[in-house]
């Protein structure tokens, strides 16, 4: 008797360890709005950028403008996640604060960017692949991974590319490495969600 207990008991410590792994997974599959969001804002003001340089725009950069309503939108949906949060493992910590890193450097790089004469986009790519390479890793999304590798081939390519160039590279990156693997995500989740029904 003693021993089916200590068996169910065994049976249940491991349903219940497989529910939280499925639950931190599902909760960082779930951030990928913000990839999408992301992706879609940063591809089109590296557009919009290459093509204002190339048309001779005296002020081709007032095209960063269209990250603000970004950033109202990634704090909105942050807090609503938050209220909706129903368990928060480590692994979800982790990857919030991989984020959270990422973003404070990249507003550091833009904030200092005139030293080094804005030259900004070989550098943001390359750190860029970071927090997509790891948050890839911890979720096993190869497509996310494989984002986070492209980001450092495109930041190499950019370095040795100039002028507006750099900017369309920029969005052939984000696109590749946050968009694509953003919208597979949702999906993936979105199939997943739909089978557990």
């Amino acid at each position: 008797m003693e021993t089916e207990n200590q068996s169910l008991s065994t049976e249940q410590s491991l349903e219940i360890i497989t529910r939280m792994i499925r639950q931190a997974q599902g909760n960082v599959k779930r951030n990928a709005i913000y990839l999408i969001l992301w992706g879609i804002t940063i591809a089109a003001a590296n557009l919009g950028m290459f093509i204002l340089m190339w048309t001779g725009y005296s002020r081709p950069y007032v095209v960063w403008l269209i990250t603000l309503p970004a950033w109202i939108a990634t704090i909105y949906i942050s807090y609503k996640h938050g209220k909706e949060a129903t368990m928060s493992t480590h692994l979800d910590r982790i990857n919030a604060l991989l984020w959270y890193s990422y973003g404070v450097v990249i507003l550091a790089i833009v904030m200092f960017g005139f030293k080094i004469n804005y030259q900004l986009n070989p550098i943001i790519l390359l750190i860029s692949a970071v927090p997509a390479f790891v948050s890839g890793a911890i979720i096993k999304f190869r497509p996310l991974t494989v984002g986070g590798i492209l980001f450092w081939v495109f930041g190499v390519v950019c370095f040795l590319s100039e002028g507006p160039w750099q900017y369309l590279i920029g969005a052939v990156a984000v696109t590749t490495g946050h968009l694509v693997p953003g919208l597979l995500l949702r999906n993936k989740t979105e199939r997943q969600d739909v089978q557990r029904t």
